[in-house]
């Protein structure tokens, strides 16, 4: 591998190979552009999360197949009276018009007028000053269809009453959030453009060196964007999110390898006066980790296959394309456009011949006889700020709440959260149980398991729902006492689940419960979520070693880099989520956001490891260890830690996003990869590698 990557980046360093390589570029991105569909046309705003064979869904399916007309898109009409209390005649006049009005896709709604007065009181609040609709749709609608139906119910709602609306459930979620992505998807790429671009000139002081890593990410973002386009045509699903976070992944590993390949390019052309061969032996050095790290980070992204849950499944195949022409960028490119500048991409601080490579008294440089010294005290110190972040992870709270991540002026969250406010907490979100019977039931068999569910901890309360013609299934609307999505109706939901043989053996019935709903799926969620962490972490870890034994041809060093990660991944969680309910208030998360921040942290991580180790071994070839752990970190330091500002800003751009998960996932990674850069990478790993690594001049005296 070695010896093609050297093949390739020789030929690109060339003055025609530099020519061919930025032609093919732009006209490969040119096709693209003009005969491929983008990624935008295909992306949808949320993808299946669990699996066929989860409980809830399997608990789904069967009540659809009883009962066709459950399987609707639900909504839910929140109205809210500015003046006085709501009366019944006020929702007979929606649904009536909403009944005469031909709204595309619209299946049910409820006949106020024709219910009797003790039926309607529980659409209305105890101060009915708020009151509540449900409406369902065709559940294979398009949600630019279900915007615009949304948009003549809330028109209807207009000219029937003087009623506030706001529309939740799912269909009015549902086109809340595609909205919400497509307005954050513009403001993601400006900031992220912005940030990059400010950041890479007040540190290196150089306009085209800022642009020139901005005009190979807009390469690679095209290809990446026209390409999935391909796949999404072919049949991809990608959700708004995978294809957010792919957009900062993009952003930061283009720009970390221009940095990489420029530090060392400016270094060899204080030797070489041929920009060419300055290029050629940069490359030499650096082609190789720069290659394995996106290599690393392609192995991460694509054991994500392996998730049971669909958001992490999604991932995949998204972020392993991108890394795909990453990787090849990283190694034609970005090297190329280095070499079309010249030393002219270094302006107004250009290299010249004979200049010193190394300052003693640089920053870094200082590190690193700082290290190299005292070793043991670097350890300690380092250990004792990790071990102390790490410890708030046994504080951390999950939330499983979706709405609770988006903004707080979202329509179907502020419809939501007056539901929570004006009603029972467990009206939220019903669970709904089908009881599948091996014989007929009769009503008294019914009742009875009703009130053995009634029982059941933590049940405010259960009513028969639909019964089938044969009388051999049965649902149940069942609400908890406390909010349907806390964990403690999760546990008590879970408890029902496994203790179902029990209930329906004491209702002298044979058959099966299944659970369906928003408590049933989150504990699925949970579930799952659970078990891809497991898995996921184990899966990566040993992966991203065996590469590094490849790598640096040792097991033993593998160990250090690994170890590292690990540790500085459980530290930038602990403080990360610490600092967000200190500066934030944001009390919870999302359990989503441990794994997000493993994958981004351990792939993006060992990127740094990579870059100091490889310099390490070269350096090792001809000094002693301490010289070359010394030399490696004063020569690697300064572009690791600009690469790691940059690097942690533009995930921080992630808080731009009005989705709060998003938010401190951003805000976590961000966090996790400045300490990783100046703690870890700067002073941890190199300390080790003086306390463990043995000088060639021992192994020489061991073998005489």
């Amino acid at each position: 591998m070695k010896k093609l990557l050297t093949k390739i980046t020789d030929r690109v360093s060339t003055n025609k190979g530099m020519w061919i390589t930025i032609t093919t570029w732009l006209v490969v991105t040119i096709l693209l552009s003009i005969f491929a569909p983008s990624s935008s046309d295909y992306q949808v705003s949320s993808v299946d999360t669990l699996p066929e064979d989860a409980h809830s869904v399997i608990a789904s399916k069967k009540i659809e197949s009883y009962f066709p007309s459950s399987n609707n898109l639900p909504a839910i009409l929140v109205l809210e009276s500015s003046d006085g209390e709501i009366k019944t005649e006020d929702l007979a006049s929606i649904t009536n018009s909403l009944d005469s009005t031909n709204i595309n896709g619209l299946e049910a709604v409820i006949p106020i007028d024709k219910l009797p007065p003790q039926a309607t009181e529980g659409f209305f609040s105890e101060s009915k000053s708020v009151a509540i609709l449900p409406i369902s749709f065709r559940s294979n609608m398009d949600t630019s269809d279900i915007k615009e139906s949304l948009i003549k119910v809330e028109n209807v709602v207009k000219e029937s009453t003087n009623l506030n609306l706001h529309i939740t459930g799912p269909a009015g979620i549902a086109v809340d959030t595609t909205d919400l992505f497509k307005r954050a998807d513009v403001v993601l790429i400006l900031a992220t453009v912005g940030i990059v671009l400010v950041l890479l000139v007040v540190i290196y002081r150089s306009p085209l060196l800022a642009l020139i890593p901005l005009l190979a990410v807009g390469f690679v973002y095209q290809v990446t964007s026209q390409i999935l386009g391909l796949f999404g045509k072919a049949g991809l699903i990608m959700s708004m999110q995978s294809v957010s976070i792919m957009t900062i992944l993009l952003f930061a590993a283009v720009t970390d390898y221009s940095l990489f390949v420029f530090s060392r390019y400016r270094e060899e052309l204080k030797t070489y006066d041929s920009k060419f061969e300055a290029m050629k032996t940069a490359m030499r050095g650096t082609g190789t980790p720069v290659f394995y790290s996106g290599g690393t980070i392609f192995a991460a992204m694509i054991i994500l296959i392996f998730a049971v849950l669909g958001d992490y499944k999604n991932f995949a195949p998204i972020f392993g394309t991108a890394l795909i022409i990453i990787m090849l960028a990283s190694i034609t490119l970005v090297p190329a456009l280095f070499t079309l500048f010249g030393r002219k991409s270094f302006w107004p601080i250009i290299p010249h011949v004979g200049e010193e490579k190394i300052k003693s008294n640089s920053i870094w440089s200082k590190v690193g006889r700082f290290v190299t010294d005292k070793p043991i005290l670097s350890v300690v110190l380092i250990c004792i700020v990790l071990l102390g972040s790490a410890s708030n992870i046994f504080n951390i709270q999950y939330e499983y709440d979706l709405l609770k991540s988006f903004p707080e002026d979202m329509p179907s969250r502020i419809g939501y959260e007056t539901l929570a406010d004006q009603f029972h907490p467990g009206d939220l979100a019903e669970t709904t149980i089908l009881f599948e019977s091996e014989i007929p039931t009769t009503e008294e068999q019914r009742t009875d398991l009703m009130n053995a569910l009634k029982e059941q901890p933590l049940v405010e309360n259960v009513r028969i729902g639909q019964i089938s013609e044969n009388k051999l299934a049965i649902t149940y609307s069942m609400t908890f006492e406390k909010n349907p999505y806390s964990e403690a109706a999760m546990d008590a939901l879970e408890s029902i689940q496994n203790n179902s043989t029990t209930i329906i053996g004491n209702s002298n019935l044979s058959g099966n419960l299944y659970f369906a709903g928003e408590t049933a799926s989150s504990v699925d969620d949970r579930s799952y979520n659970n078990r891809d962490l497991i898995v996921i972490v184990i899966m990566e870890t040993v992966l991203i070693f065996i590469m590094l034994i490849f790598l640096t041809r040792s097991v033993k060093m593998p160990i250090y880099m690994m170890g590292t990660i690990l540790i500085s991944f459980i530290a930038a969680l602990g403080l990360g989520t610490f600092l967000t309910q200190l500066l934030f208030g944001i009390e919870t998360i999302s359990n989503r956001v441990p794994v997000y921040a493993f994958i981004f942290l351990v792939a993006l991580g060992i990127d740094y490891n990579i870059m100091l180790v490889s310099r390490f071994i070269e350096e090792h070839k001809s000094h002693t260890l301490k010289e070359a752990v010394n030399i490696s970190v004063a020569k690697t330091g300064g572009v690791i830690s600009s690469a790691g500002i940059i690097l942690a800003a533009t995930f921080a751009v992630l808080m731009t996003q009005p989705v709060q998960m998003l938010f401190v996932f951003g805000f976590i990674v961000a966090v996790g990869i400045l300490m990783d850069t100046f703690l870890v990478r700067g002073v941890l790993l190199p300390a080790l590698l003086v306390l463990f690594e043995k000088d060639k001049k021992e192994k020489v005296e061991q073998n005489s």
